[in-house]
This record gives C-alpha cells, structure tokens and sequence, in this order.
C-alpha cells in the first residue's frame, strides 16, 4: 500500500512539473478490452494515467456559433503539448523500471466509428477527473469541459482514483448553442450522427480543415 501511494504521488509531482493542469489514475482491468490495441500489448498494463491540459480562455472567447482558426490552432497545440507531456511521464516510469505507453492525444484509428486507440474521456472518469456531460464531453467540477485529455498506460503498482458520483444537474447551457442540436436534456440521448455531421459541414465550408467546433466548450466552465 505504501509503495503503490509512493508510486502515485512521485508520478503525479513530476506530470504536473510538465505543466498539466489535472491528474488522476484509473483501474482499467474491466475496459482494457476495449481498447483498439494488439490483445498482447493491452494486457501488459493494469492502470491508466489520465492527464489533461486547461483550454486558453481568450482562444475561447473567440467561438460564436462555430469553430474559428484561432481555435483550431490552439486544438491542435494543445494535442501536441499533451502528446510531449504523456511521452515524458511514459519515460519517467520506464527509467523506475516499468513499462508505459503513452497514447495519442488525436488519433482516429477506427474511421467508421470515430474511435481511436481508446477514449481518453471514459479513463478520465474512471480516473475522477470529472463526469460525463450532456454534451458527451468529460466535465470536472472546476474546469467544465474547458481542457484536453491524453492517457497513458502503464504497469507501475498505483493506487486509482475514485470515479466522480456527478451531474451536470440544473445547467443546460451547452443544450442551448449546440449548433448541431446534437446535446440533449438526457446524456445519452446525445446525438452523436448529428454533431458528426455538422463537423463535417464546417470541414467542407473550410472553416477549419479538422472535424471539431468547441461551442459546448466554451459554454462549460466549471460549477
């Protein structure tokens, strides 16, 4: 037990050295299965690092009722620190002596379904960084949905997170300015085809030139 809390607290110390706003750590033995990865390699790891950068508020402030470049800019910033952040952990656990693997923060692999390796906000939950939201994202009581998440797999021995017991409750405000309608009053009602297809709509307007828009972000900003 010691060593497991000295393991979580020694990774957590030098991951927020990297700049990231919130970590947390979740058992993954019951949703490794899921993951889009060789059946060998997903079973070599027990616990998911989830780490997540907070979003620039003026960058937000930008967004009306569709996604702008200066927006897309900082998305695509944003991947690339959260991909240099999760190599760095990865690194620093394998110098103690463990395997990890960090997993990129954007990655489609399943193009069909829009999936990639794994979803980065389910670990998130499970790792109590937040709840899943009305508007599909994953929300934290202090941030809203206003930040990023990348994970890492690793077999370090770590104690997990608890999973946060939470709701959106009373807020409705991404249900409000959704520009696809997609977010509905249930959570899982959530229209996923809908916001689909209205990414795919700005693509092809040529606002941005990657499936994202942000409007339910800029709308989520903590309780």
């Amino acid at each position: 037990m010691r060593e497991t809390k000295q393991n979580y607290e020694r990774v957590k110390r030098f991951a927020l050295k990297q700049g990231v706003s919130v970590f947390g750590v979740a058992d993954i033995t019951k949703i490794r299965k899921e993951f889009l990865l060789d059946k060998e390699l997903k079973t070599k790891f027990d616990w998911a690092i989830s780490l997540g950068k907070r979003l620039l508020d003026p960058v937000l402030d930008d967004l009306k009722d569709k996604p702008t470049p200066l927006y897309f800019h900082h998305y695509r910033q944003l991947n690339f620190f959260l991909d240099r952040a999760s190599f760095l952990v990865s690194s620093f656990i394998q110098e103690q002596g463990f395997l990890a693997l960090p997993v990129p923060a954007s990655q489609i692999i399943d193009w069909e379904n829009q999936r990639g390796h794994l979803s980065h906000k389910k670990v998130g939950h499970l790792a109590g960084l937040g709840w899943i939201g009305r508007n599909n994202l994953l929300v934290n009581p202090k941030l809203g949905a206003r930040f990023r998440l990348v994970t890492v797999l690793t077999d370090i021995p770590f104690e997990a997170d608890m999973p946060m017991d939470e709701a959106c409750g009373k807020c409705r405000k991404c249900l409000e300015v959704c520009p696809a309608q997609a977010v509905k009053d249930l959570k899982e009602d959530f229209d996923h085809w809908a916001c689909f297809e209205k990414l795919k709509e700005f693509k092809r307007e040529g606002i941005v030139g990657q499936l994202i828009c942000g409007v339910c972000v800029k709308v989520c900003s903590g309780f």
